[in-house]
């Protein structure tokens, strides 16, 4: 099923406010191809594999031994100094991390995608609030580029979460772009003109002559002053991107627990030739099944390249350009990560990048 929703029904008040303040309203479509799962209990979007998990793999010691090719300053700021070689395997993807959760996709065919970028804090008032609960701040932040924006094709957001989603950062990159969001995102967006296009899991629109598919990812969605309150629970979608061009493809999943969700992105589209795999935020004395139940693991996210049968495997979600949320330190993921494929091993090609270097 094609659906196409139009963007919004304006009243009278509505046109005053837009004619006083002189934004644009927003143009909205939606593709939702195959309905996505909803609770039967609370009637929100839920995991297409929801439910209690169990783990093929968890590391239980020796998890975090330092390593020689992570290299920390008096600052606290850290590199991997380790082998930069190319990729072996054949790939036209031109991949760019800039940080956390924001990449620079360059395909083959030619377009440039950017996806979750939060340029430097969590929008007002969480930014406040997260200080004064003695969050970690990022010990870089990022500066958004002009010439960056000029590039760019589509901006594809995973979900609202305050890390993924800046509405300041939408008004910094404009309307020139295309932005492509799960279900229900469309109407946080700033009424700047944007064009935006919803789409459900498992449906697809061209850009330029790439592909784009949204694809589940097993985590949830808020975005309210006190997380995790029913009202705003998983009224809103999330979900991963698939972006095929010229015979390859490249996988960002967004935030994720592991679940048999990517079996079923494997059955479905086989192998994936770039994997863009989130490996940190599961760290919580407080909560670790939750914690657990909605990111991944180090060893998680090895798995996950397994059941995917990725060919490059490309972590994120540690750095100094993180927050710190849920994490020992800014490279304790990065550190039990490649601990862990010392131990267990892996058939895709491993790459590790410091932000803004590319592959």
């Amino acid at each position: 099923m094609l659906i196409f929703r139009a963007s919004v029904s304006v009243n009278v008040l509505g046109l005053l406010i837009l004619a006083l303040t002189g934004c644009s309203a927003n143009s909205v479509a939606t593709i939702e191809e195959k309905a996505q799962p909803i609770s039967e209990d609370t009637g929100r979007f839920q995991n297409l594999d929801a439910g209690e998990k169990s783990y093929p793999l968890t590391c239980r010691e020796e998890c975090y031994e330092p390593r020689n090719d992570i290299q920390c300053d008096d600052s606290g700021i850290c590199q991997y100094t380790g082998d930069k070689k190319p990729s072996n395997e054949t790939t036209e993807f031109s991949v760019q991390w800039l940080g956390h959760a924001a990449f620079v996709i360059k395909t083959p065919t030619g377009e440039t995608f950017l996806t979750d970028p939060v340029f430097n804090d969590f929008d007002w008032p969480i930014n406040w609030l997260f200080s004064l609960d003695g969050g970690d701040a990022r010990k870089i932040t990022l500066e958004p580029e002009s010439k960056l924006f000029d590039a760019t094709d589509a901006v594809l957001y995973s979900h609202l979460h305050y890390d993924h989603f800046n509405k300041t950062d939408i008004e910094t990159i404009g309307v020139e772009v295309e932005y492509l969001v799960p279900l229900n995102l469309a109407e946080h967006f700033p009424s700047i003109g944007a064009n935006i296009t919803e789409l459900g899991w498992f449906s697809s629109k061209k850009v330029g002559k790439s592909q784009v598919t949204a694809l589940p990812a097993h985590h949830f969605s808020s975005r309210t002053l006190v997380p995790f309150i029913y009202e705003d629970n998983n009224k809103d979608s999330w979900g991963g991107w698939l972006i095929e061009s010229d015979g390859s493809t490249l996988l960002f999943t967004g935030d994720s627990g592991y679940s048999d969700h990517f079996k079923i992105i494997n059955k479905r589209y086989g192998s994936v030739d770039v994997c863009l795999l989130p490996i940190g935020s599961y760290h919580s004395k407080e909560s670790p099944e939750w914690y657990r139940y909605v990111h991944m693991t180090p060893e998680d996210a090895l798995v996950a390249a397994g059941d995917l049968n990725c060919k490059v495997l490309i972590p994120w979600g540690y750095g100094n350009a993180s927050w710190g949320m849920g994490d020992i330190s800014s490279h304790s993921a990065l550190t039990r990560f490649l601990n862990m494929v010392e131990k267990v091993g892996t058939s895709a090609e491993i790459v590790i990048l410091n932000e803004g270097e590319s592959l």
